[in-house]
């Protein structure tokens, strides 16, 4: 199933990247390749599907060939966000044989891990039945964040903070430090900072303290179903709900039904198994 509907990635997000991961995995050169294959011997690469997936990383993917090769020609017929059965061919790569090779390995990791989340979120989204919205967290891989957010986007999830300036979430940390939610809250305010603030509660307590001091946003951290679904209630009207903690794929229908705005869950990007998907090269 193909899609249309999520805005690329810019290359300057991932092109720096995309070359320290070819220092990385080149080192010195291509030892085996550089013995076997001629200079000018042509290739074609041929991307396939082994798995049922949801694409993300194309662009990421072509772009490691692209700086191995600047003559390659990479053409994907499918996009970041589609669904791919098993046998699919994503697309194909023509160039100097010796950078298709030394390119295979880097670009497949890219690939295979950034659809690996872009289809574990799917299938999150798919189990939320439209009545919740799938959040991610900043549980990513370090330098890897934008990438890891953007495989999210393309699962069909939304993103959460993608930094620490980039929105107020008073956690328990914060809140032992300041000696409970309500003066954590009063001093947010104070600050004024300017955006919602959402705060981490962890009993029906702290919900109402949250609540009474005007928090915008709670999070509901490690709850039992049953104090969800109360703490949705006694918010509703006054603050949006977060579900956090013990998010699973088996729970998201029952936490989807407590009326809920948003979950999240860490394992969307820290948890998600790369897809299975090969690069098969043959003369050209």
């Amino acid at each position: 199933m193909k899609t249309t509907q999520l805005r690329p990635l810019e290359p300057a997000v991932y092109r720096d990247l995309v070359r320290r991961a070819l220092e990385e995995d080149l080192g010195r050169g291509d030892l085996t390749s550089d013995a076997l294959v001629q200079p000018d011997q042509r290739g074609r690469g041929i991307f396939m599907a082994k798995s049922a997936c949801v694409l993300a990383g194309v662009d990421v993917a072509a772009e490691v060939f692209r700086q191995l090769d600047d003559s390659a020609r990479v053409a994907f017929s499918w996009s970041d966000g589609d669904e791919c059965s098993p046998g699919t061919i994503i697309g194909e790569v023509t160039g100097r044989a010796r950078a298709l090779l030394a390119a295979e390995r880097t670009s497949l990791n890219f690939l295979q891990h950034l659809s690996g989340i872009a289809t574990l979120t799917r299938r999150f989204v798919v189990a939320g039945g439209g009545r919740i919205t799938i959040l991610d967290t900043r549980k990513t891989l370090p330098t890897f964040r934008a990438l890891e957010k953007y495989a999210v986007r393309a699962g069909g999830g939304a993103n959460h903070r993608m930094a620490l300036d980039d929105g107020i979430l008073i956690k328990d940390n914060h809140i032992r430090l300041l000696g409970g939610v309500a003066p954590a809250v009063a001093n947010m305010k104070s600050a004024g900072a300017g955006q919602p603030i959402e705060v981490e509660t962890q009993t029906l307590e702290e919900v109402d303290a949250a609540l009474n001091a005007g928090a915008d946003i709670l999070l509901l951290d490690n709850m039992g179903i049953d104090d969800i679904r109360e703490a949705v209630r006694r918010a509703r009207g006054r603050a949006k709900t977060e579900i956090s903690g013990g998010v699973t794929l088996e729970r998201l229908p029952q936490l989807a039904a407590t009326g809920a705005d948003f979950v999240s869950s860490g394992a969307l990007t820290h948890s998600a198994p790369a897809v299975d998907i090969s690069f098969e090269i043959e003369a050209a």
